[in-house]
């Protein structure tokens, strides 16, 4: 079974990332080969990196202890889905910060996205790809793009009924897609760990 990390990536009032997240962790959640637990960056304020070392140079502690925090809860996964939206192009910067600010802990694992925007976060995304691949992180080829979300959700922020039904199809093919990298790097961490 493996342990899959969701990642909401967007501390914003009104954000759509709690709508998204709420629906790929149901998806996730039905399945039989993942457990699935959700990080709220709002419960996980960590300063903007700003350390006189690179944390790929710190094998203990980090100096934080909320970046501490975060590191435990990102070191128990096998894989991760983060949940992006797109801001001028990119991911938010709490996001990108969250990514930064720690680094062996991601190390060899896989990774997918849940992006929204304009263009369904396909910007954001693609960045995200790149920086994935800087942490040693596998991500995959498949991801859910949803569009236009302002258009998703009713005046009150409350997301319409069935407005996500048609990204289902998506989120399988993306989950299929980790399932498949996060299990062979488990294997591929387990054999460095063990030096078989």
């Amino acid at each position: 079974m493996l342990n899959i990390k969701i990642i909401i990536g967007s501390t914003r009032p009104n954000r759509f990332s709690e709508h998204a997240g709420a629906w790929i962790y149901e998806i996730a959640k039905a399945r039989t080969d993942m457990e699935v637990e959700v990080l709220d960056l709002r419960d996980y304020p960590m300063p903007f990196y700003n350390e006189p070392i690179s944390p790929s140079y710190i094998m203990g502690e980090y100096p934080n202890p909320e970046v501490n925090n975060w590191a435990k809860k990102i070191a128990e996964a096998d894989g991760f889905i983060i949940v992006a939206p797109e801001y001028n192009r990119g991911p938010s910067a709490v996001l990108k910060n969250s990514l930064d600010s720690i680094s062996k802990e991601w190390k060899y694992k896989a990774i997918t996205f849940v992006g929204y925007g304009s263009v369904g976060g396909g910007r954001s995304i693609e960045q995200l790809r790149l920086n994935s691949v800087e942490l040693w992180m596998t991500p995959t080829r498949n991801a859910v793009h949803i569009f236009e979300p302002w258009t998703l959700v009713d005046e009150k922020n409350n997301l319409k009924a069935g407005v996500l039904d048609h990204y289902e199809g998506s989120a399988i093919g993306a989950l299929d897609n980790l399932v498949f990298l996060a299990t062979a790097l488990q294997e591929a961490r387990a054999k460095i760990s063990t030096g078989k």
